[in-house]
């Protein structure tokens, strides 16, 4: 079945960075876009960042373009976020999504998700 496996997520000061991962299991990784969510509490789930299959196409929330970046190993099953210039505001619980195809409210499987809290 499918398996999605967050890590790498922690207590970081502002101005740090983290590296989070997602590890994939149970279908074919290079045949899907992986994304990456994240909630605060007391909001929304909101999408953060996402890559094709291919990682010909990336997309970002505008509030953390020029700060983090989505990556992906396919021979590893594995989706990542380097996330730099750590913000307060960017404390949320960290979700790792498969989308059925390109295009946001397409994700169909969930990771159980890394807290990543920013301190001041």
């Amino acid at each position: 079945q499918v398996q999605l496996v967050e890590s790498g997520g922690g207590l970081v000061q502002q101005g740090g960075s983290l590296r989070l991962s997602c590890a994939a299991s149970g279908f074919t990784f290079s045949n899907y876009a992986m994304s990456w969510y994240r909630q605060a509490p007391g909001k929304e789930r909101e999408l953060v960042a996402a890559i094709s299959g291919g990682s010909v196409n990336t997309d970002y929330t505008d509030s953390v373009k020029g700060r983090f970046t989505i990556s992906r190993d396919n021979a590893k099953n594995t989706v990542y976020l380097q996330m730099n210039s750590l913000k307060p505001e960017d404390t949320a619980v960290y979700y790792c999504a498969r989308w059925r195809y390109w295009g946001r409210d397409t994700q169909d499987y969930w990771g159980q998700g890394t807290q990543v809290t920013v301190s001041s």
